[in-house]
């Protein structure tokens, strides 16, 4: 048994343990019920719920909900709309959100694939440092799919540390007109 300053009070039969916890106006709290003998700790059981319910909230708080966009493209699309389409793709990027790249064929277009395989590595290649292809194209059923989640941001460099004695000096940086 482990009391409500966590030291430890030894082996004692539960109903011992019980009244010791009720005459301090405390609850006794199975941790550990596999362990031999069971260790029970005292402690205000309410309390504990609150501080694990605020600890869960505050952690739901700073995680990031990353959704999945989608951004549609055909075999016959024109260059003014693949450019709208790339934008927008670059945008749910750089907001942090993971993009579908989805192009549907309809018909005789199944018969050339490689079009749109031409299109989607286009836009891999267009997307370029922006994000990283977490699925390359592939077909399910009549439909092409790729997958982009944002790259990494780049980090600020450090600024520069003193040199050390007995080190030569940096060589002079040019400044640009």
């Amino acid at each position: 048994m482990i009391d409500e300053k966590g030291e430890q009070l030894g082996i004692l039969p539960p109903f011992e343990a019980l009244k010791i916890a009720r005459e301090r106006g405390l609850d006794l709290v199975e941790v550990s019920p596999t362990a031999v003998p069971p260790v029970c700790r005292i402690q205000d059981y309410g309390k504990f719920l609150y501080e694990k319910e605020k600890s869960e909230r505050a952690a739901r708080k700073r995680q990031k909900v990353i959704t999945v966009k989608e951004v549609k493209f055909s075999v016959t699309i024109d260059d003014h709309d693949y450019v709208t389409r790339k934008n927008q793709a670059v945008r749910f990027l750089q907001d942090g959100d993971k993009v579908k790249a989805s192009l549907r064929f309809k018909g005789r277009q199944m018969a050339h694939r490689e079009l749109g395989y031409a299109i989607i590595n286009r836009l891999i290649r267009d997307v370029g440092e922006n994000a990283v292809v977490e699925f390359m194209p592939r077909m399910e059923g009549n439909t092409l799919h790729a997958i982009l989640a944002p790259g990494k941001k780049e980090m600020p460099k450090k600024p520069a540390t003193p040199r050390a004695q007995g080190e030569p000096p940096a060589p002079p940086q040019q400044q640009q007109a």
